[in-house]
């Protein structure tokens, strides 16, 4: 999966907007204003939220997964798009990201997503 779709994928998340608070060349996808997904706009690479015992697992698994790049290490994993995690994995990894984003959001920003 190249940046392209990974970033037509995370905007196409229900409440998704992307934004680039740490300028230039990284974009940040957001639901409801809480980060879900980093992608690089000048390297072939993403960074995903993950429950911390599937981040370990996903690190083991494959090579093209690694701890957090500038990110807390425990909670998030940074991916390179060099094709070494299947696409299936990858969307698996992205939607995991949001949900565990969205679960997190207050009751009344879960109600308002839902409703949009």
């Amino acid at each position: 999966m190249d940046s392209d779709a990974v970033r037509d994928h995370c905007a196409s998340r229900k409440g998704a907007s992307a934004e680039y608070p740490f300028g230039p060349g990284a974009r940040v996808y957001k639901v409801l204003g809480k980060m879900f997904a980093l992608v690089s706009d000048d390297e072939p690479r993403l960074s995903l939220k993950c429950d911390p015992v599937l981040a370990e697992v996903l690190r083991e698994t494959y090579p093209a997964v690694r701890a957090g790049y500038h990110m807390n290490k425990r909670h998030w994993n940074t991916v390179d798009l060099d094709g070494g995690v299947p696409d299936a994995e990858l969307i698996e990894m992205i939607d995991h990201s949001y949900e565990l984003v969205a679960k997190g959001l207050s009751k009344v920003a879960r109600e308002r997503l839902a409703a949009t």
